[in-house]
């Protein structure tokens, strides 16, 4: 129980610092910031993976996950404006 409220506390901490350092506005609250760390969380220990800078077993860190999830606010913002072209 512990481990996945951690879990949860690491998303939303990734997520904040993610959209502070992207420009833009965001729609979504803090739900939507937890999801986007977490979701970057995924990515970064992917792209970490693939470019080999973690085994397959590790999971990925704070920075990789804040550039995963930096990378994921930039597919969302480039698919919002789109929309509206």
């Amino acid at each position: 129980m512990v481990s996945i409220l951690l879990f949860l506390l690491f998303g939303l901490a990734v997520g904040a610092v993610a959209r502070l350092l992207m420009p833009g506005r965001d729609p979504g609250g803090w739900a939507f910031s937890m999801l986007l760390g977490i979701a970057g969380a995924f990515v970064g220990g992917f792209l970490g993976r693939v470019l080999g800078i973690y085994a397959f077993d590790q999971p990925a860190g704070f920075i990789m996950s804040i550039v995963g999830a930096m990378i994921l606010v930039g597919i969302f913002h480039a698919a919002r404006r789109s929309a509206y072209a």
